[in-house]
């Protein structure tokens, strides 16, 4: 069964996680920005970070038949140092247009500041202008509270729902990630987001329609092989072949196709 999954960053993975991924079938990985572990000091390492993910990771997942595609954005971690976001900000377009950027992203909440809500907000603004969509990402406290913050944001500008992943959802947030009108995304991750039974119980009770599964999977103790191991849950369910193709192929195919930029075989 062929995976795409739609949220995963390799930059802090080692090689041999995309032949893992390979053999597992996943097919196709979006690596959003997000921060590295330290607060970053000045604007040329962010600009080396968009160079990185957007030619090194690619030729690295080529080389096990992956296609890379990746987000730009400041991540809600980074946008609490003003004038630090805004140099970034003002340069950030350039890499917008580069043919392996399908979205900006991700953008949201961390401390649920105001200084995020203008991030959010500029780098909306950022997304229209480039024409990509966007990738959400929800708090890891207040989780409801964040994402109910943002999808007023998202209406505020008038940004359209339909180009939107709300990611990182839960239990506590999913109703209101449905009746936004946006996409929803689901992290498997171990420690601090969804186990596979959790996300597999989510899609039993609110459908399949513009919902997403994905990894996350980065330098804490996280696993690229989640969405797999969900599909092997999906599979314990009872769920079939299309409805689970639906969930980790045709979907974040579906969203992402609205970049125009994915490459001939996910169109």
């Amino acid at each position: 069964m062929k995976i795409f999954d739609p949220h995963c960053h390799m930059i802090s993975r080692v090689t041999d996680d995309y032949e893992k991924m390979a053999l597992a079938g996943v097919r196709a990985v979006v690596e959003p920005a997000f921060w590295l572990g330290e607060r970053r000091k000045r604007a040329g390492t962010f600009y080396d970070y968009f160079d990185h993910i957007t030619t090194f990771e690619r030729q690295r997942a080529a080389n096990y038949l992956i296609d890379h595609y990746s987000a730009v954005a400041v991540n809600p971690r980074e946008s609490n140092d003003v004038p630090l976001r805004d140099e970034v900000l003002r340069e950030m377009p350039r890499w917008l247009d580069r043919a392996s950027v399908v979205a900006v992203g991700e953008i949201g909440f961390d401390d649920i500041t105001e200084a995020e809500a203008e991030s959010i907000r500029r780098q909306l603004e950022i997304s229209r202008d480039a024409r990509l969509p966007v990738i959400v990402h929800t708090p890891h406290v207040e989780k409801l509270k964040g994402t109910l913050k943002t999808i007023e944001i998202i209406h505020k500008v008038g940004f359209p729902p339909e180009r939107v992943i709300i990611d990182h959802n839960t239990e506590e947030t999913i109703q209101a990630a449905r009746d936004s009108g946006c996409w929803c995304g689901h992290t498997i991750y171990p420690v601090t987001k969804l186990s596979p039974e959790r996300a597999v119980n989510i899609l039993e009770k609110h459908g399949l329609d513009r919902m997403l599964l994905n990894s996350s999977c980065d330098w804490g103790p996280s696993d690229p092989l989640m969405v797999p191991r969900a599909v092997l849950e999906m599979r314990r369910r009872g769920f079939t072949d299309e409805e689970i193709t639906k969930v980790v192929w045709e979907n974040p195919i579906a969203f992402f196709r609205q970049s125009g930029r994915l490459g001939p075989a996910l169109r």
